[in-house]
């Protein structure tokens, strides 16, 4: 409303000015429109405060924000139409510092700022991820009475959820009278990307449950909440709802899909939904690669790879990620080493910490392991900073042990805990690789090591999504209303499993320490738990998906391709690391993991 009060303003005032037409011809055009602030000097015209309001709205949306900022300070009696103006311009072109500092000199002019001034410099504030700042502009807003403006208090919600207060974010939402779907949008996305994804999904049934119909953003963060949890039942049914109520399925909602159903673990409703999309760009195509290569389809990557070199748009440095990756993982070690040489010589794209982890990644789980470790060394000559990312070592740490070469993995340990002392992780995998080595007393070392440095591994734990609900199952966990049923269930199947061919790997009790507690052994992992609570509660012939937070133990990789057999089920493992299809006792990883 003021906006068009400005302009309002301008076209009543200045009809046929020839300045203010000056400034109408030169648009967003910098030296057309210091043509035209010379022109308004020398007619005397300098003095209009609706010409300078519009001279220094078009200069900042040019993005001349230097030249924005003298003209202003050339002004002597700014007005708060000239100051909301401007202010709201520099925040919707980003400019977000300057909008704070315009704010501030409004202030030490003595204008009042307005519900206008408050909500574009709270965005600003969010922008800037200054917590600090804005709690400051929001005291300001309480102190000029737009604490309760429902747009004031809408700006509020994205700024305390953008800044991870949640708590605080929630407070202001929950005293909004009327709640708009941006409102409403800015909490389900504060929860989804501070990680609270259950919170997030929660809101978003809050919202249809008041009769808000959710838009296109809406579902974007939904979706991604989906992904996190591996919700797929929700997921279908946000599609659903947009399909049938006629959303255009552009470039960021398609993209999101395909992140959706990949991360749930059905990569073919994936390609379908990046068939349908009429337009992609280069995240689309990046997604759907990424897609196959953590399911183990490497060679359905490197086949869309060419399609998008062909036909597509010019790969980046995170689609070279993404292509790395499905080598790694496939085992595709010819293609990979291709696509890194074409990375940098047809493309130009520097090397980044990504790009090593994925190739080190790659040739250390082929065994290559004197290649991987020359490749770090070569990589690393000449670098400001010569020692490798921590991200990198612990892609070979973790070939070394995959390949039982102790001696390899113990130096490469060391690496790591001197570059990183307080990761648990570190530890617990030099404690793994003496185990393997039958080292027990330096084992014990190290765990004494970490009770010293009071260092714990993170704690396992698997998801399943029933009826749009999440359950969660961490090691012997026994909170679960139905465990006594699950525990009765899991037992009866694993001997049946044992009957069948399965051993457990009764090795691992000892020292596979980084996926789950020892207390329970290897049967009351959180995954077999999950997988139970899901053959139980499943109609014969039903995939079963699962989430773990955790790298997937090979005790629970083998028990889990019996568990197939038996069933006759398809179990699908998201662990922290790929997918994991097992069906008919075989894995979609082939072993290569």
């Amino acid at each position: 409303m003021e906006a068009k009060q400005v302009q309002q303003k301008f076209s009543e005032s200045f009809p046929h000015s020839p300045a203010y037409q000056s400034l109408l011809r030169a648009g967003t055009r910098l030296g057309l429109l210091q043509q035209a602030h010379a022109h308004i000097v020398v007619t005397g015209s300098h003095r209009s405060v609706a010409l300078l309001t519009k001279l220094l709205t078009l200069s900042c949306a040019a993005g001349s924000i230097g030249y924005t900022r003298r003209l202003l300070a050339s002004v002597r009696n700014p007005d708060s139409f000239l100051f909301n103006s401007l202010i709201k311009t520099a925040t919707t072109l980003g400019f977000s510092l300057d909008t704070v500092l315009f704010y501030q000199r409004m202030l030490r002019f003595g204008i009042s700022p307005s519900s206008y001034t408050f909500t574009s410099v709270i965005k600003a504030c969010a922008d800037l991820s200054t917590p600090r700042l804005g709690r400051h502009v929001h005291s300001h807003a309480l102190v000029f009475g737009y604490g309760l403006d429902s747009f004031v208090q809408a700006a509020l919600v994205t700024f305390y959820a953008k800044s991870g207060d949640l708590g605080v974010s929630l407070k202001v939402f929950d005293k909004m009278p009327q709640r708009t779907v941006v409102a409403w949008n800015s909490m389900i996305s504060g929860y989804e990307q501070n990680g609270c994804s259950r919170e997030a999904i929660g809101m978003f049934h809050r919202m249809r449950e008041e009769g808000v119909e959710p838009d296109s953003t809406t579902f974007v963060s939904v979706l991604s909440a989906c992904s996190q949890l591996g919700a797929m039942d929700l997921g279908c049914l946000v599609h659903d709802h947009a399909i049938s109520h006629g959303f255009h399925l552009n470039v960021v909602l398609g993209t999101s899909l395909i992140n959706m159903y990949a991360r749930c673990g059905n990569v073919s409703k994936a390609r379908e939904v990046f068939d349908s999309m009429e337009e992609r760009n280069v995240i689309s195509w990046t997604a759907m690669i990424s897609a196959y290569g953590v399911h183990g389809y490497g060679v359905q990557a490197m086949e869309l790879f060419r399609q998008m070199k062909a036909q597509g748009p010019r790969p980046n440095n995170v689609t070279f990620v993404a292509v790395l990756s499905a080598c790694a993982h496939s085992g595709l070690v010819q293609e990979g080493r291709m696509a890194y040489t074409s990375m940098k010589q047809d493309y130009g794209i520097v090397l980044g910490v990504e790009h090593q982890v994925c190739m080190v990644d790659m040739l250390g789980r082929a065994g290559l392991l004197n290649e991987a470790s020359q490749f770090i060394k070569e990589h690393n000559k000449g670098e400001p900073e010569p020692e490798p990312a921590p991200a990198v070592w612990t892609a070979m740490l973790g070939a070394c042990k995959m390949h039982k070469n102790f001696d390899l993995g113990v130096e490469v340990a060391e690496h790591l805990l001197a570059v990183e002392p307080e990761n648990p992780g570190h530890y617990v995998m030099l404690s793994n690789i003496y185990a393997l080595a039958g080292k027990m007393e330096r084992v014990e070392t190290i765990r004494n090591m970490m009770i010293k440095k009071r260092l714990k591994k993170e704690v396992g734990y698997s998801t399943i999504e029933l009826d749009q609900k999440t359950h969660l199952f961490s090691m012997g966990d026994k909170s679960h209303p139905f465990s006594n049923e699950i525990y009765k269930f899991l037992d009866e199947l694993m001997r049946k499993c044992r009957e069948t061919g399965y051993v457990p790997a009764q090795e691992l009790v000892m020292h596979e320490l980084e996926e789950e507690e020892m207390e329970y052994a290897l049967r009351y992992h959180s995954e077999k738990l999950a997988i139970a609570f899901g053959l139980m509660k499943t109609s014969n012939g039903e995939a079963i998906r699962i989430v773990k937070n955790l790298r997937m133990c090979e005790d629970c990789h083998s028990a889990i391709k019996f568990m197939s057999i038996v069933t006759k089920r398809e179990i699908i493992v998201r662990d922290r690391l790929r997918f994991h299809h097992f069906k008919d006792g075989h894995c979609s990883c082939l072993d290569y993991w």
